[in-house]
């Protein structure tokens, strides 16, 4: 589990083609307390560390992940936000993330506004239902709160603030209109709204 503070953001330094495809990743995390096997949330999404080194750690992605991720866009270079799965009295500084990607969303609008920016991020039907002004929601691997939700014909929009410190220590300040991101509703939402469905089931 997470808590969608990004701790790192960390650089592709190599990817390699396999079964399933390995990347490896630059990091300023101290990888000596990192155990192999252990679980790092790589732009949103829980990774295996299969194998590390000074200031790097490798990770194994399978088909599957690629195809509902935007992992199958990364290539040399490519920024990630990571952050370190949580130990018992971690302080919980964003909600409970799971780095389970529901879907991928993209940039519908980007604008100043005072020092911070502000984003409208467009997401599929399925995702819809689960997203609530004031509610919480994980862009990238981001632990967010939502300004406003706004239904279209293929979804919503949601839109939030992003302040100079998270524009700074995340890659959310790089995005512009049409770039994908992974999306994570908030797990309550989830509860909240298979509880409902049930109720309306008839006995």
């Amino acid at each position: 589990m997470f808590t969608g503070i990004a701790t790192d953001v960390g650089r592709v330094r190599a990817v390699e083609a396999r079964g399933d495809t390995r990347f490896e990743l630059e990091t300023a995390f101290d990888l000596d307390g990192v155990a192999m096997g252990a679980s790092i949330c790589c732009a949103g999404v829980c990774l295996t560390v299969v194998a590390k080194g000074p200031g790097w750690f490798a990770v194994d992605v399978s088909g599957e992940t690629l195809s509902r991720s935007t992992l199958g866009t990364w290539r040399q270079g490519t920024r990630v936000n990571l952050e370190r799965s949580l130990r018992m009295g971690d302080e919980l500084g964003g909600h409970v993330v799971a780095g389970h990607v529901d879907a991928v969303g993209h940039v519908a609008e980007r604008r100043n506004e005072g020092d911070s920016v502000r984003f409208g991020f467009a997401t599929p039907a399925s995702l819809a239902p689960y997203i609530a002004e004031k509610g919480s929601i994980t862009v990238d691997g981001v632990s967010l709160t939502v300004n406003s939700v706004a239904d279209t014909d293929e979804g919503c929009i949601f839109g939030v603030n992003i302040i100079p410190h998270t524009q700074q220590v995340t890659t959310l300040g790089g995005l512009a209109a049409g770039d994908a991101v992974n999306l994570e509703i908030d797990t309550l939402a989830r509860y909240v709204a298979r509880m409902a469905a049930s109720r309306h089931r008839p006995a």
